[in-house]
């Protein structure tokens, strides 16, 4: 009998190829391939750098960071707001923790802004927006909440998170849009640890608005060391 499994037909839709490198060269440390609607965390070394490859397109890698030696010290949007003087994150933005100090710099990013005002998705939320038929849906709060419990951190410890290679327009009157992204299949964004930081990302699970095209795709992370 001819026990041979037949490949699996590249066009099946949970099938993503990507041959994506690291945007700044070095030993490569960790290479790891982050499911849809999973979470995904590392303690990086100060000078690492984080590749972060959107290998579908438009799939929002919601993220958290926090100072590995005292995870009271978190990453702060305001902060990282109030200094760089832009609500956008793009290409030289250090993201800051709530005592002002670096914990990561943006060192390379293919895509034109990134997000740290649109928040994380939620059941809650899902049920308010989308309709109550959603709550059995976990979002990124959820995954938040379960990756962080292997690394001792609880619901306290949520703070306001940023969201690469999602769109969240500001328009004129203030109001916040989520749109349609500005990402594509391997666009990557690269972060260099200022000091040694704990990440957390939620690939986010959110299948229920067209910024990602009503489908949750992969994520990859490279880590790099000079």
């Amino acid at each position: 009998m001819n026990t041979t499994v037949p490949p699996r037909p590249v066009h099946a839709p949970d099938v993503v190829l990507d041959w994506s490198e690291p945007l700044i060269p070095g030993a490569l440390v960790r290479d790891d391939r982050v499911a849809p609607r999973a979470p995904w965390s590392a303690v990086l070394a100060a000078g690492d750098v984080l590749t972060i490859v959107d290998v579908g397109g438009n799939q929002s890698a919601d993220f958290l960071a926090y100072n590995a030696a005292d995870t009271a010290e978190r990453y702060s949007a305001a902060d990282t707001i109030a200094w760089q003087g832009n609500v956008y994150v793009r290409s030289g933005t250090v993201l800051r923790s709530n005592l002002g100090r670096p914990l990561l710099t943006v060192v390379a990013n293919e895509v034109d802004r990134q997000d740290t005002i649109g928040g994380a998705c939620g059941k809650e939320s899902n049920t308010l927006r989308y309709g109550h038929h959603t709550l059995y849906q976990h979002g990124c709060r959820e995954n938040f909440l379960a990756e962080g419990a292997r690394h001792g951190l609880g619901a306290r410890d949520l703070v306001s998170n940023l969201n690469w290679f999602m769109n969240v327009p500001v328009e004129a009157d203030g109001s916040l849009g989520i749109v349609d992204g500005m990402s594509a299949p391997g666009k990557r964004v690269a972060l260099r640890a200022e000091r040694d930081v704990l990440v957390i990302v939620s690939n986010c699970p959110q299948m229920n608005n067209p910024c990602n095209d009503f489908s949750c795709t992969p994520l990859r992370m490279l880590v790099t060391r000079p």
